[in-house]
C-alpha cells in the first residue's frame, strides 16, 4: 500500500543500527515510540476491510448502498489528505512532538466514535478523525525518527517505520479474525485502535522534541542536550556543527523559493529540472495507486466473497495472506533495491501486476459464466415470489446466481445441498437467510459458488508478491532521491498529495465499478491503467541507484531518455564533484 515510505537502508546500515541501539537503547526508545504512529497508520487503513463485512450486517442501508460502503472506507483517505497537508504546517509551527500527540488524540477520538456509533454517518465521522491522524502520522513519524536518529543508521530506523505500517495492516487482519465470533464484532475491531494511541501519547509525553526543530527555533542548548543522549560524547560538537550548516542552507533555500506554498509550487514547475523530476515522481505515485492495490487492502474480504467464499470468517482469514505477503515484500524490497535498481524493480513489478490482473479478470469472468443456475423448484421451496425481480422476469429459466445477486434484483442465492447445482433465488431478508442456513445450505449475497474461487486467492497472493517489493516501496524511495535540494520539500509534498488523491479515487469507486463492469471488467480496467503506468515509468523515470543527488540533478537537466545511455553525463558530474 502503500501510503508510507521505506527509506533506503543496506545490510551494513542494519548491522550498524543493531550495534548503535545496543550501546544506546535511548535511540530505540525514541524510534519505537514515534513508530507507533506508523503502526496506527497501518492498522486503521487495514482494519476496515474486515469490519465492513459486519457493518453491512448490522446496518441494512450500508448493505444496500454501495456508495455508503465506499464512503465509510474512503473517508479515512480523504481525512488523510487534509491531515497530511496540515501536518506539514503543524510540524514547522509547533514541533514534531506536539504533532504526534495531536495525531494520537485524533486516533483515539476516531476509534471511540466508531466503537459506539449508532448509525453509519457516525462511523464516517470517526473515519474522518482517524484519517486526519493517519495523514499527520504519515508526515510526522518518519520525520521525527529521522531527526532524532544518528545519521549513520537513519535509513534503517526510518525503514522500521515502514515495516510498522505493514505490520499494523497485518495485525489488523489478525484482530479482525479474532473478533469474528465476538458480540460487537466490528465495534471491537475499530475501537481497539484507541489503545496504541494512548500508549504512544503517554510515551511521547516523556520524550523530547526533535533536536533539529529545537535548533531551528533557536533553542540550541536544548538541542545539544538531546544530541548528547543520542551520539557519543566525541561526536556531539561535530553533529551540532553539521546541523548548524544544514539549517542555514535550508533557510537559504526557503529564502530563494519563497515561503508560501503557491509560490513554491509555481517555481518548482517553472524550473526545467524540477519539472522533469515532478513528472517522474508524480508518475510513480499515481501508478502505485492505479494498479488497484488499495482495492485489495481495503476490500480484500469483499473480493474473496466475490470469488464465491460466503463465510465472513473465511474471507477475513484468507485476506491475511495478502496482508502478510505485503509485509514480507517490504523486507524483500530493502534487500534488493540497491542491488538491482529502482527502475528495474518497478518495471518488473508492473509487468507482474499486469499479468496477475489479466488472469484475475479471466478467473472472475469464468466464475460468473459458470455460476449455478436458478431452479424454480428450489426457489419455491422457500416460498413463491419472495424475489420480486425473479418472479416477474419474462424468462426466469435463463437466470443464474449472478443475475440473482445483481443490483437490479437485490436478492440472495441459497445454494443447493450440492453446492454447484441449481439453487434458489429468494428475497434478501434475515428470515430467509436463516431458513437457508438452517438446512445446512450456504447463503450468498456478494458472489456465487465457484470452482474457480481458489484461483482468485492464488492470483491475489501473486499480485501482492509482485507488487510489494517493487511498486509498493520503490516510488517512495525514488521521490526521496529525485528532486533538486531546493525543491525537495515541495516536490515530495506534491508527490504525496498525488498519491493520497489517487488512493481516494480508487477506493471511492471500486465497488461502483464492480457493480457496473463486474469483477472481471474492473480488474481488466486496472490492468489497462497499469499498462499506462508501465509506459509512463519506462519513458519518464530514470535509474537513480548509487547516484549522488548532484548526479541525478545533472541527468534531469540534460533530459532523460530510455534510449540514450546516461553514463557519460553521470561520469561528468562525478568528475565535476571531485
Amino acid at each position: 500500500m502503500v501510503e508510507g515510505g521505506i527509506s533506503k537502508a543496506d545490510k551494513t546500515e542494519f548491522t550498524e543500527c543493531w550495534n548503535a541501539v545496543w550501546r544506546t537503547p535511548y535511540i530505540m526508545k525514541l524510534a519505537l515510540s514515534a513508530g507507533i504512529g506508523g503502526f496506527l497508520f497501518g492498522y486503521d487503513t487495514g482494519v476496515i476491510s474486515g469490519a465492513l463485512l459486519y457493518i453491512r450486517e448490522d446496518f441494512k442501508d450500508v448493505d444496500r448502498k454501495t456508495w455508503l460502503q465506499e464512503t465509510i472506507v474512503s473517508m479515512a483517505v480523504a481525512g488523510a489528505i487534509f491531515g497530511a497537508a496540515t501536518g506539514g504546517w503543524l510540524n514547522d509551527k509547533f514541533g514534531r512532538k506536539l504533532s504526534i500527540l495531536i495525531a494520537d488524540v485524533l486516533f483515539f477520538a476516531g476509534a471511540l466514535v466508531m466503537a459506539i456509533a449508532p448509525a453509519p454517518w457516525v462511523i464516517i465521522v470517526g473515519r474522518i478523525f482517524v484519517g486526519l491522524g493517519v495523514g499527520m502520522a504519515s508526515m510526522t513519524a518518519p520525520l521525527y525518527i529521522s531527526e532524532a536518529s544518528p545519521h549513520k543508521i537513519r535509513g534503517a530506523l526510518v525503514s522500521m517505520n515502514g515495516l510498522l505500517i505493514t505490520g499494523g495492516q497485518f495485525l489488523s487482519y489478525l484482530i479482525n479474525l479474532a473478533f469474528t465470533d465476538v458480540k460487537g464484532t466490528w465495534r471491537w475491531m475499530l475501537g481497539i485502535a484507541g489503545l496504541p494511541a494512548v500508549v504512544q501519547f503517554l510515551l511521547m509525553l516523556a520524550l523530547p522534541e526533535s533536536p533539529r526543530w529545537l535548533y531551528r527555533k533557536g533553542k540550541v542548548d536544548e538541542s545539544r542536550d538531546i544530541i548528547a543522549k543520542i551520539y557519543p560524547a566525541e561526536e556531539v560538537e561535530n553533529e551540532m556543527l553539521a546541523m548548524k550548516k544544514s539549517v542555514e542552507e535550508e533557510k537559504e533555500i526557503e529564502g530563494s523559493i519563497g515561503s508560501s506554498t503557491f509560490t513554491q509550487i509555481k517555481k518548482a514547475f517553472g524550473n526545467t529540472t524540477c519539472r522533469r523530476a515532478l513528472y517522474a515522481g508524480i508518475c510513480v505515485q499515481v501508478a502505485q495507486q492505479f494498479v488497484g492495490i488499495n482495492t485489495v487492502m481495503y476490500y480484500s474480504p469483499t473480493i474473496m466473497q466475490f470469488a464465491g467464499i460466503a463465510s465472513n470468517k473465511t474471507a477475513v482469514a484468507l485476506s491475511l495472506i495478502t496482508s502478510g505477503l505485503n509485509a514480507v515484500g517490504s523486507i524483500v524490497s530493502m534487500a534488493f533495491v540497491d542491488r538491482y535498481g529502482r527502475r528495474r524493480l518497478m518495471i518488473i513489478s508492473m509487468v507482474g501486476i499486469i499479468s496477475c490482473l489479466i488472469v484475475l479478470s479471466v478467473v472472475f469472468f469464468q466464475a460468473s459464466a459458470h455460476a449455478p443456475a436458478i431452479s424454480g423448484t428450489e426457489t419455491a421451496h422457500f416460498g413463491n415470489n419472495t424475489c420480486t425481480a425473479y418472479a416477474s422476469a419474462p424468462n426466469p429459466a435463463s437466470w443464474n446466481c449472478m443475475k440473482c445477486l445483481a443490483k437490479e434484483a437485490e436478492c440472495g442465492f441459497c445454494s443447493n445441498t450440492n453446492l454447484y447445482a441449481p439453487g434458489a433465488c429468494i428475497a434478501k431478508t434475515d428470515a430467509l437467510a436463516g431458513a437457508c442456513k438452517a438446512e445446512k445450505r450456504v447463503w450468498y449475497t456478494k458472489g456465487c459458488p465457484s470452482k474457480f474461487g481458489f484461483l482468485a486467492v492464488v492470483f491475489l497472493a501473486l499480485y501482492i508478491i509482485v507488487y510489494s517489493p517493487g511498486m509498493g516501496t520503490v516510488p517512495w524511495i525514488v521521490n526521496s532521491e529525485i528532486y533538486p535540494l531546493r525543491f525537495r520539500g515541495v516536490g515530495g509534498g506534491l508527490a504525496a498529495v498525488s498519491n493520497w488523491t489517487s488512493n481516494l479515487t480508487v477506493s471511492l469507486t471500486f465497488l461502483t465499478l464492480t457493480e457496473h463492469l463486474g469483477s472481471s471488467g474492473t480488474f481488466l480496467l486496472f490492468a489497462g491503467f497499469s499498462f499506462l503506468g508501465l509506459t509512463a515509468i519506462f519513458f519518464l523515470v530514470p535509474e537513480t541507484k548509487g547516484m549522488q543527488f548532484e548526479e541525478v540533478e545533472k541527468l534531469l537537466q540534460k533530459g532523460y531518455s530510455p534510449f540514450r545511455k546516461n553514463s557519460s553525463s553521470t561520469k561528468e558530474v562525478s568528475d565535476h564533484t571531485k
